[in-house]
């Protein structure tokens, strides 16, 4: 039985109501593998789970994070993947192989409703783990399976971003970071909506970009046509919601595709849906990605050596405090919390 510190979320929702517990640990049962967690990355959707804004039906005691990295440490019987000393990140929802997701399968996620990583140890089965590129440390590696998925699944699954074609990206982000170095990476020509220079300034070090202050331009759609020679854009990953969808939509190319994952701005509204039916646009839903093709985008990563843009790391004993910064919104790219020692 193996003994590691992790944090709880229990007697209620909200950040005062996580604690640190040293907990015990059964050896690995059949198809399960023991994993040393090293670092763990925060998503926006951990900070609602945490604030009980995601599910209000999730049962608690809950440990929380879906996105952690790690050393095998030991095997159950029949683990066939993996060896001990074995480097591997988690995989947020482990039963989506390849395709569309099933029901069953968006509903067997990791940070909710499954236990998450918030652990110095934990045990998971091992379709919930794969390997990461051998270039990155694991810090960097806890940041892969949301984030990087989210924004790889819009681009290159869904989306098939081609070189010569321009993406419109919303924000600083973990995914809009990640969506910048894919596009880029890709060809493609990235048109960066942020109303903080000097975010945009960290991010120019990263990759090449023009910037559009959505702040101080109110009328930033034409200014995007206007860029693309009155065109439009050929891809939007919108990360704003039904605040800026509207707005989006006008910045598109006909023809072109806008992928719609997150909700900063807000998740209900009134949306003029003309656009979309007499420009003949599509709206893609994007909720992470499949076991293949997070397997693809690490080949991607490994072939071209891209580090994930680390704004933060916070110790183990720092994690409300990582929660308290995520929320802030003062990070470029992502928070991390470093577990235990690499």
């Amino acid at each position: 039985m193996s003994r590691a510190r992790a944090w709880v979320l229990d007697g209620g929702f909200g950040l005062e109501h996580l604690r640190l517990e040293e907990r015990s640990w059964d050896p690995p049962g059949e198809g399960e593998v023991g994993v040393r967690i090293h670092a763990a990355s925060l998503n926006y959707r951990d900070l609602l789970m945490v604030q009980g804004k995601y599910n209000r039906k999730q049962p608690l005691p809950m440990v929380p994070l879906s996105d952690g990295a790690g050393v095998v440490e030991a095997l159950g019987p029949r683990c066939e993947r993996f060896q001990v000393g074995d480097r591997v990140a988690t995989v947020f929802a482990p039963r989506w192989i390849d395709g569309s997701p099933s029901q069953e399968a968006l509903r067997f996620t990791l940070g909710g409703p499954m236990a998450g990583v918030l652990s110095e140890y934990v045990v998971l089965p091992e379709a919930a783990l794969l390997p990461f590129p051998a270039h990155l440390s694991e810090v960097e590696a806890s940041t892969l399976p949301c984030a990087a998925l989210t924004a790889w699944n819009a681009l290159v699954t869904q989306g098939r971003t081609t070189a010569g074609e321009s993406v419109l990206i919303m924000g600083t982000g973990g995914v809009a970071t990640f969506a910048l170095q894919f596009s880029r990476m890709l060809g493609a020509r990235v048109i960066l909506l942020s109303s903080h220079p000097q975010k945009a300034e960290t991010l120019s070090k990263v990759a090449s970009f023009d910037l559009v202050d959505y702040r101080r331009d109110p009328q930033w759609p034409e200014t995007v046509r206007r860029l693309t020679g009155y065109r439009g854009v050929d891809h939007v990953v919108e990360l704003g919601g039904a605040g800026t969808l509207g707005h989006s939509l006008k910045a598109l190319r006909p023809g072109g595709t806008l992928s719609l994952i997150g909700v900063l701005a807000g998740g209900a509204g009134s949306v003029d849906l003309t656009p979309i039916l007499m420009r003949h646009v599509r709206v893609q839903g994007i909720f992470v990605g499949s076991l293949r093709s997070y397997e693809a985008m690490n080949r991607a990563i490994g072939q071209h050596r891209l580090r994930p843009v680390i704004d933060r790391s916070f110790s183990m004993d720092e994690a409300p405090q990582a929660f308290r910064y995520l929320e802030s919104a003062g990070h470029v790219g992502k928070v991390c919390i470093r577990v235990s020692a690499d």
